[in-house]
């Protein structure tokens, strides 16, 4: 049935155009198919015919993608994505596949590696590489799948793993044994740890929270400066200071006792977490069932939505 638009053109015209489409150059596909230039452009023009549809824009130039050839190269790759990754679980079902994770230190160490290794028991075949970094990774040039986000709720991208909320923590031994700590007034006989970007300049933690406090002018007996969050946490644990808690964060630690609040209560943040999948990463079945894993998380410890305070 000639004319039957359900019929799929041959195989051999949809391998040739997606190399065609992807290099955007009939003579590079002729290399990568092993086939000459003249055979190429035959073949998409067999293809076009078929379709009854112009593929590409013939330019002095170059090569570019019509709408239409742009919608059927997406649905190529996609479907070619598919099939190489059955087949390569077929030809070795031993094979492992990996995945890149990049996140912030201070997420990947006090939220996402205390809970990985139950990733890695309910998916036997898939190794993870923790990228750590406060820099902002172009997930596709760099070749990451998976990326954790700290952004703004009102910008956020990908799927949203939690909301944020603040409050003040310390050691336990700080609240005993250190200057009062009564009420947030109280926080100007303390040592305030914060996180200083050095790209950035000091980051907007206490400011907020001392703002809803009525507390804008409160000037604290001194600061401590840390360039990752994990080490604010750090010294607040070993009674340095007081720390701008970041929940779900450091729940770990209030459940430990390794941090207390001084007082009961957190202020949602207009901040949050997101989980963002590469281009190549969104055609790979291990990347979303990671990507699923980390959302499965976030419910699981009570985080579908905002902290519980």
């Amino acid at each position: 049935m000639r004319n039957d638009p359900k019929r799929l053109p041959a195989p051999e015209l949809l391998v040739t155009f997606e190399a065609a489409a992807r290099l955007l150059s009939f003579t590079r596909a002729a290399q990568e198919r092993f086939v000459t230039q003249s055979a190429v452009s035959r073949q998409i023009r067999a293809l076009e015919d078929d379709l009854g549809v112009a593929l590409f824009r013939r330019r002095h130039r170059g090569l570019a993608l019509t709408e239409e050839g742009s919608a059927l190269h997406d649905a190529c790759r996609e479907a070619f994505e598919r099939l190489r990754s059955t087949v390569t679980q077929l030809r070795a079902p031993g094979e492992r596949q990996v995945l890149t994770l990049t996140t912030t230190p201070g997420v990947a160490s006090l939220w996402l590696i205390p809970r990985l290794s139950r990733f890695t028991r309910e998916h036997p075949g898939i190794d993870v590489r923790i990228d750590t970094s406060l820099d902002l990774r172009d997930l596709d040039a760099e070749g990451i799948d998976v990326a954790i986000r700290y952004s703004r709720l009102d910008s956020m991208h990908g799927s949203r793993l939690f909301q944020e909320s603040v409050m003040p923590v310390c050691s336990p031994s700080l609240l005993e044994n250190g200057p009062p700590l009564a009420g947030p007034a109280d926080l100007r006989l303390h040592t305030l740890l914060r996180v200083v970007d050095p790209m950035m300049g000091v980051l907007p933690e206490w400011e907020p929270w001392l703002a809803a406090m009525g507390l804008s002018d409160l000037q604290p007996a001194g600061r401590l400066s840390f360039s990752r969050y994990d080490d604010v946490v750090s010294a607040a644990v070993l009674g340095q200071g007081v720390a701008m808690g970041r929940r779900p964060l450091i729940d770990a630690l209030l459940a430990e006792g390794r941090l207390v609040a001084p007082w009961s209560g957190a202020l949602a943040s207009p901040r949050g977490y997101s989980v963002v999948l590469s281009d190549a990463a969104g055609r790979r079945p291990a990347a979303h069932a990671l990507r699923a894993w980390l959302l499965e998380t976030a419910a699981r410890d009570g985080y579908a939505s905002a902290p519980r305070a």
